[in-house]
């Protein structure tokens, strides 16, 4: 872990800069104590970091890095973070008709049912939430069905587009412009409720 200077009022702590979930349950335990800690004004976390903004008034960069360095440091404290079970969200997605399904299996040399049948098989984990408010993102997609993103955007994706995109899926909290692959609709709306480390699976219906 290493703590580096991103402007006069924020530092960034950054991990292992790989995907996996070893590393999101690093990020997620250190995430939770860092909320402990007073003077702070957002904390971020992503794939493999935590963007932390604090007063200005309370830290200086200096005295910050120290403060963020004795809190994760405390073994117990970290423990206990990581203890805490993140929920299970379930979305009910159609997967009939969906503008881009034919594209991702005549892409992985699959049938329709073949992909869809790869993409609720998994339980996926929140890495991290951003682009637009609400906006999950989801890994690890199964290799079989990884798709590339469309070479020119849409610019119009409907809201509850669920989608695919290389090895990440999310579901469109709004009406958006987005290159992703649509292989399925939900009209799942508890957007506020994904939080990183959160397990999400998709049930078809």
């Amino acid at each position: 872990m290493t703590i580096e200077t991103t402007s006069y009022d924020s530092v960034i702590i950054y991990f292992e800069q790989i995907i996996s979930e070893e590393v999101l349950d690093k990020v997620q335990a250190t995430y939770k104590v860092l909320q402990e800690l007073e003077g702070i004004i957002d904390i971020t976390p992503s794939y493999s970091s935590i963007l932390i903004i604090y007063d200005i008034f309370t830290y200086n960069d200096k005295s910050i890095k120290k403060a963020i360095t004795k809190i994760v440091s405390n073994p117990v404290g970290l423990a206990s973070a990581d203890e805490k079970k993140s929920k299970l969200i379930n979305i009910p997605t159609n997967y009939k008709n969906n503008l881009d399904l034919q594209r991702v299996a005549t892409h992985n040399n699959l049938s329709i049912d073949e992909v869809v049948n790869l993409h609720t098989q998994t339980t996926y984990r929140v890495y991290a939430i951003g682009f637009m408010v609400g906006f999950a993102y989801l890994a690890t997609l199964n290799e079989k069905i990884s798709t590339p993103r469309l070479e020119t955007p849409r610019k119009k994706v409907p809201k509850g587009s669920v989608a695919i995109a290389d090895r990440q899926t999310a579901i469109y909290p709004q009406d958006s412009a987005g290159g992703w692959n649509i292989i399925g609709m939900t009209d799942f709306n508890d957007f506020d409720k994904f939080s990183v480390g959160d397990s999400v699976r998709f049930v078809s219906v």
